[in-house]
């Protein structure tokens, strides 16, 4: 039996991610990015840095602890940068990675098609509850 490197072992994983498989690390992934906080936070910051304050203006209805939590992660999984520039008080920012940047492409789709459709989900959901009721 041949002996494979960790690089091998990697790649081979690769070809077998499934994300229909809850145990996939894959799977794990789409739960993250298909937060809507996620979505937001992503898109709000395509144009550049953003401070934290900055941020929550700009998403209404998340909470500190929400905004805190949802930085947190995708500063984890790579998909922004936190940086913290001594000052009084100390400022910090946060930006996209080239990672997030390549998922901003997805997610602002998927925002833009939200927003240019959502008085056709408001008629389909009008209709079926018509149904429903009837």
């Amino acid at each position: 039996m041949p002996t494979t490197t960790a690089a091998q072992r990697r790649e081979q994983a690769r070809v077998e991610y499934d994300a229909f498989i809850r145990a996939c690390p894959t799977n794990q992934l789409l739960d993250r990015i298909s937060d809507k906080w996620v979505s937001l936070v992503v898109c709000a910051l395509v144009p550049g840095p953003m401070r934290y304050s900055e941020l929550a203006r700009k998403i209404a209805g998340v909470s500190p602890k929400m905004l805190t939590q949802t930085l947190r992660s995708l500063e984890r999984d790579g998909i922004l940068a936190r940086t913290v520039t001594p000052a009084v008080p100390v400022r910090v920012d946060y930006e996209l990675t080239p990672l997030g940047l390549s998922l901003a492409l997805l997610l602002a789709g998927v925002k833009n098609w939200a927003e240019a459709h959502i008085e056709e989900v408001h008629d389909a959901r009008e209709r079926y509850d018509a149904e429903v009721e009837s």
